[in-house]
């Protein structure tokens, strides 16, 4: 056997290994269940019209990182300006993630080109009443998710989203708004009916939380 035909041999022979090495990885070892939905980076911030005590807690199956650390809930010093103090240092926000069965609703919503999709965040997200500071965070955490894909199929989550991960706010705010966006790549453009959003106004005391998830396809 001549050292061509040989090399030829032991390349294909390691690509096969490797490839066999992934296959068993992703049927028995890989941690991710196929079944749950990872709930990504939901934010909560607070704007109160003057410096007040604020307990936050969360009911929702999962939890897999809090920061700062949820201990049976949050208890911040929130400012007008939205900055929170807890334990002495300041925090912009309050971030939680999870991981768990929460279905995404896909009854409507939007199938936007990948190329398009910063557009289409700044579009609706200052719709749905996200300031500039906030959209901004959300479309730089979302966007690289997203832009790559041919289309996204995207739909923003409500009562099913309040119904996974309900949030108590005490004092309650008087304006609440919860943002959730649930959306999967798509290969091709998806004929989808248009979900009808609600615009929302910060009156008093505003608290608002913004999140998402991809969804498998």
């Amino acid at each position: 056997m001549s050292k061509y035909i040989l090399k030829k041999v032991l390349i294909r022979a390691a690509l096969l290994l490797a490839a066999g090495f992934v296959l068993y990885w992703l049927l028995f070892l890989d941690p991710r269940n196929p079944n749950e939905t990872v709930l990504a980076k939901p934010v909560i911030l607070l704007y109160p019209q003057e410096t007040i005590d604020v307990s936050v807690k969360l009911e929702v199956d999962g939890l897999t990182s809090t920061y700062p650390k949820y201990d049976d809930g949050w208890t911040v010093t929130a400012h007008p300006d939205g900055r929170l103090e807890v334990g002495g240092k300041n925090y912009n926000y309050l971030f939680w993630e999870a991981e768990n069965d929460f279905q995404p609703d896909f009854s409507t919503g939007f199938c936007v080109k990948g190329e398009d999709t910063a557009a289409f965040l700044e579009e609706k997200l200052a719709f749905l009443g996200l300031n500039e500071d906030e959209a901004n965070d959300f479309i730089v955490y979302w966007l690289p998710r997203m832009e790559g894909n041919p289309y996204n199929i995207i739909s923003f989550q409500t009562d099913n989203y309040h119904r996974a991960a309900p949030l108590e706010i005490t004092p309650k705010p008087d304006s609440l708004l919860r943002v959730f966006m649930a959306f999967k790549g798509s290969d091709r453009f998806c004929e989808i009916p248009e979900q009808e959003l609600v615009p929302f106004e910060r009156v008093g005391f505003a608290a608002v939380e913004w999140g998402g998830c991809e969804a498998r396809r």
